[in-house]
C-alpha cells in the first residue's frame, strides 16, 4: 500500500488549495460545520438529560438552534454509520455495513461511491476533514483526499484512532510523524486536530468561499484517556471500579474511568463551544449551519459505564444493538436566522437524510442512489410527515440483526430464525412491550421489509455466523 511520504509535526501547515472553477456559482450559500462525537449517547449530553455532568456550550447550542428528538445514527458501528452518513444510503444499500466484512477485511469507499464532499464541490464549497476517516486505508481509492475533500488531518484508519497520544497522524496522503509521543505522552491528539480544524475554518472565512468542514471528532471513545486539566475537575466525584490493563484490547489502565469519561465529553463540549465562538468573531455566525450529532450509541469499552451514566436515557441497548439505544442519537442544528431559537422537532430522520438536506441548501441535485429525504423544510420551521420508513442491518459475529422503522412501530430482529419483535416507539421507545404476537400484519410487513430493503453484497451477506472462520476472540471488539 502507498502511504505516501512521511513529514515531521513540527512546521505542518494546513494548505488552502483554490480547486477548480465550481460548476454553480457558490455565492451567498451557507458554509456547514459538521460534528461528529464518537460513541456518544444520546443521554451523554445533559440537555438531552445527563445528570451526573453538565455540558453547557453544547447545551447553549440547543438553546440557540432545534434539538431534534428522534435523528438515527447510520449503524450501531462507527464505520458502516460513517458510510451512511457521507454516501445517503442505508446499511442495505451502502458499500461499508460493518467494520469489517465476511472475510476479516476492512472494505473502504471506492471511486464510483459518490460523497457529501463531492457533491458540495460542484456547488463552489471548499471541503476540509479533521479527525477519524475509517471509511479507505491511505492510498487508496477510500483516502479521504481521493473522496472530495480538499483537505485532511487526522486518522484514516479507525484502530489508530482508539490511542489519544498516538504517534502518528496523517495530513492529506501523508504520514505526520509525532515524536513527542514515541517515548513519552505529550501531545493530545484529539487537541491537535481540533486545533487544525480551527486553522482551517478561519483560513476559509477570510478566503471568503463556503466551506463544508467535517469535524470527526474521536471522543469519547475508548480508550479512556484525558489530560490532567480536565481530569482534576472529576477526579473522586464517582465510585470507581478502575479498569486494569487490557493485553487484548490494547487499552492502557484507567484508575478513575468515570472520570476520565466525563472529563471526555467535556472537553469535546469546550471544543464545541470554542468553534461556535470562532464564527462570531469571524463573522459568519449567521451564515453558517453548524449540526452536531454522534456516530452510534455509547460504548462500554475500557472501563466505561453507560449504566452509571444512562448515556442511552434509559432506552434499550447501547453500541452495537439496532434497538433505539444503539442507533438513536442527539442532534442539535444551530443555523441563526433561519432555524427559531429553542426548538425542538420530533422528526423522524437518520443519517442518509443529511446528503439530501445538504444538496438542497447547496442548490444542488441529490443523488438518484440516495436513500434519504431532506429534512430542510424542518430546520425551516415546516411541519414533514413522519409516516416513512429506515432500515438497518449489521452482520457482525454470531448473528445477523436488522430493524426497520415503519412509521411510529419499529421491527427488530436479532438471527434471521428469530422471532420478529415489534414495537410501538410512540409509546414504548424503551422497547418493552413486544406486540408481534398481537400484529401479524405488522410482522409480515417487517419480514417483507427486511427482504426488500436491501441488495446482497458478498463481502456483508444476510446469513447467520457469516464469519465462521474469524477467531472472534482475538480480535479487539471495539474495533468491530
Amino acid at each position: 500500500m502507498n502511504r505516501g511520504k512521511v513529514i515531521g509535526l513540527t512546521g505542518l501547515m494546513i494548505a488552502v488549495g483554490s480547486g477548480a472553477l465550481a460548476e454553480k456559482k457558490s455565492e451567498n450559500k451557507p458554509n456547514i460545520i459538521y460534528i461528529l462525537a464518537d460513541d456518544l449517547g444520546y443521554g451523554d449530553i445533559s440537555c438531552y438529560g445527563q445528570k451526573h455532568y453538565s455540558t453547557p456550550n453544547i447545551d447553549r447550542m440547543a438553546a440557540e438552534g432545534m434539538m431534534f428528538t428522534q435523528h438515527y445514527a447510520g449503524s450501531a458501528l462507527s464505520a458502516p454509520s460513517r458510510c451512511a452518513l457521507m454516501t445517503g444510503m442505508h446499511t442495505g444499500h451502502a458499500r461499508i455495513r460493518a467494520n469489517f466484512s465476511a472475510t476479516d477485511s476492512r472494505v473502504g469507499l471506492k471511486t464510483s461511491d459518490i460523497t457529501i464532499p463531492e457533491l458540495l464541490k460542484t456547488a463552489g464549497y471548499h471541503t476540509g476533514m479533521f479527525g477519524k476517516w475509517g471509511l479507505g486505508e491511505l492510498g487508496t481509492e477510500g483516502t479521504p483526499t481521493r473522496k472530495g475533500f480538499d483537505e485532511f488531518f487526522g486518522y484514516v484508519n479507525q484502530k489508530h484512532a482508539h490511542f489519544y497520544y498516538f504517534p502518528c497522524l496523517q495530513h492529506n496522503e501523508d504520514q505526520v510523524l509525532i515524536p513527542e509521543n514515541v517515548q513519552h505522552r505529550s501531545v493530545y491528539t484529539h487537541d491537535l486536530i481540533h486545533s487544525k480544524a480551527k486553522e482551517y475554518i478561519t483560513e476559509q472565512a477570510n478566503a471568503g468561499k463556503p466551506f463544508f468542514a467535517y469535524l470527526a471528532y474521536t471522543l469519547p471513545h475508548s480508550e479512556l484517556d484525558v489530560p490532567e486539566d480536565d481530569l482534576s475537575k472529576f477526579r473522586g466525584k464517582f465510585p470507581e471500579t478502575p479498569y486494569h490493563e487490557s493485553l487484548s484490547k490494547g487499552y492502557r489502565a484507567q484508575s478513575e474511568p468515570k472520570a476520565a469519561f466525563a472529563a471526555m465529553v467535556s472537553r469535546l463540549d469546550r471544543h464545541v463551544g470554542e468553534i461556535l465562538s470562532m464564527l462570531k468573531e469571524l463573522g459568519i455566525e449567521d451564515n453558517t449551519i453548524v449540526v452536531f450529532t454522534s456516530d452510534n450509541g455509547p460504548h462500554d469499552a475500557g472501563g466505561a459505564d453507560p449504566l452509571f451514566f444512562n448515556g442511552n436515557a434509559g432506552m434499550r441497548g447501547i453500541k452495537r444493538d439496532l434497538y433505539e439505544g444503539g442507533i438513536s442519537e442527539p442532534m442539535i442544528v444551530k443555523w441563526s436566522g433561519t432555524i427559531k431559537a429553542g426548538a425542538k422537532s420530533d422528526h423522524l430522520s437518520a443519517f442518509w437524510d443529511v446528503m439530501p438536506t445538504l444538496c438542497e441548501i447547496a442548490d444542488i441535485e441529490t443523488p438518484r442512489h440516495c436513500d434519504g429525504t431532506s429534512f430542510l423544510p424542518t430546520l425551516k420551521g415546516m411541519k414533514q410527515s413522519n409516516d416513512r420508513t429506515l432500515y438497518w442491518e449489521l452482520g457482525e459475529k454470531s448473528l445477523f440483526k436488522q430493524a426497520v422503522r415503519m412509521g411510529n412501530y419499529k421491527a427488530v430482529r436479532y438471527g434471521l430464525k428469530n422471532k420478529v419483535q415489534i414495537y410501538d416507539i410512540s409509546k414504548d421507545r424503551k422497547e418493552q412491550n413486544d406486540i408481534a404476537t398481537s400484529n401479524p400484519e405488522l410482522v409480515a410487513k417487517a419480514l417483507e421489509l427486511f427482504s426488500s430493503m436491501r441488495h446482497e453484497d458478498l463481502n456483508f451477506p444476510m446469513k447467520d455466523n457469516a464469519k465462521t472462520g474469524r477467531n472472534t476472540k482475538s480480535i479487539d471488539p471495539d474495533d468491530q
